[in-house]
């Protein structure tokens, strides 16, 4: 499944429309960000997460989305259940964000 760059215009609509949702906030100027890009576009490719959604939102763009996950730094993911927060964290580590989408 491909990773969807979303904003605030759509943002909710697609967390209540899927099941399960992991969303990476980024900014254009964040390293950090840029550097963790392809392995979210290879975990989106992944077998094991084949019933996960993945999307991309710039944080500085879409201060909504950003606001309903509580983004404190960046990188920062989120994932959501059936449109609700389950759980956030800024890091760029792989292997938290694959322990975030275990949980969901």
């Amino acid at each position: 499944m491909a990773v969807e760059l979303k904003t605030d215009d759509d943002f909710l609509t697609t967390i209540n429309n899927n099941d399960k949702v992991i969303v990476k906030y980024y900014a254009d100027w964040c390293g950090s960000c840029r550097l963790f890009g392809p392995k979210f576009k290879r975990l989106s490719e992944d077998d094991r997460f084949s019933d996960v959604t993945f999307l991309d939102v710039n944080a500085e763009n879409s201060s909504e989305a950003r606001k309903l996950a509580g983004v404190t730094s960046l990188p920062f993911f989120a994932t959501f259940k059936n449109g609700e927060l389950i759980t956030g964290v800024a890091t760029s580590k792989e292997d938290t964000v694959v322990d975030l989408m275990n949980a969901i």
